[in-house]
């Protein structure tokens, strides 16, 4: 028997629907905005998959999350003078999204009390998920840092198996790497000696985990809500 792991979203995302400026198919390897644009929109994830990424300024990419079904991005320009996107969000698997006017739903926020207090609560939860990844990749090393990024892929994408717990998330290495910012080099080394000590398996670029609580004690883990502890 197979059970989808999968973390609960605050924001009511169908309020949100009423508000939309335009439904389009996302196509992968596009992109909805990168860094430095100017941000008119936000966007809600109806299909698909979207990664959110910054390039540091030597070029590397770290990404921050990926975002799926009923998931929103954009949402940092939010009250905000003359805003631009401070990250890019690529298309990685293509699917349909909505796009949001900035400027409507910030009149929309203003005039309904229920809708600001959902939206500040998805806010909140969206700092402290982030704030929990940027603590793993500092504290824990590059070991850690990929530890930790597991351990989240398992809470959005995990499906339990008999022998473990299946990534149902296509990744090469390279992209693996950078929601670690460590090197592909690294990555390898790491998932390598992981695989040789029966902790992971590797199967059609997929990976199962098959000692989860060894992750969890490697990087000191406290066992979060998966609401907070994810890739999302």
């Amino acid at each position: 028997m197979m059970t989808k792991m999968k973390p609960t979203h605050s924001l009511q995302i169908k309020e949100l629907l009423r508000f939309q400026d335009r439904k389009f198919r996302s196509v992968r390897g596009t992109f909805l905005f990168q860094e430095g644009m100017k941000a008119e929109e936000l966007y809600i994830i109806i299909s698909g998959k979207v990664q959110i990424s910054k390039i540091t300024l030597d070029g590397r990419e770290l990404s921050l999350r990926i975002c799926g079904e009923n998931d929103i991005c954009g949402e940092l320009t939010l009250f905000t003078d003359n805003p631009k996107y401070l990250l890019s969000a690529k298309v990685l698997e293509e699917g349909e999204v909505v796009a949001i006017r900035k400027d409507v739903l910030e009149s929309e926020i203003f005039q309904d009390s229920t809708l600001a207090f959902e939206f500040m609560k998805w806010m909140s939860d969206h700092f402290r998920k982030t704030q929990t990844k940027f603590r793993d990749l500092v504290l824990n090393g590059k070991r850690g840092a990929l530890f930790s990024t597991l351990i989240r892929m398992s809470n959005s994408y995990g499906i339990q198996q008999k022998d473990g717990i299946l990534i149902d998330l296509p990744l090469t290495n390279q992209e693996l790497a950078n929601f670690c910012g460590t090197s592909r080099e690294s990555t390898n080394r790491i998932l390598s000696e992981l695989k040789r000590d029966n902790i992971i398996s590797v199967k059609r670029g997929k990976i199962s985990i098959l000692d989860l609580q060894y992750l969890k004690n490697e990087i000191g883990c406290e066992n979060c809500p998966a609401v907070y502890c994810s890739i999302e």
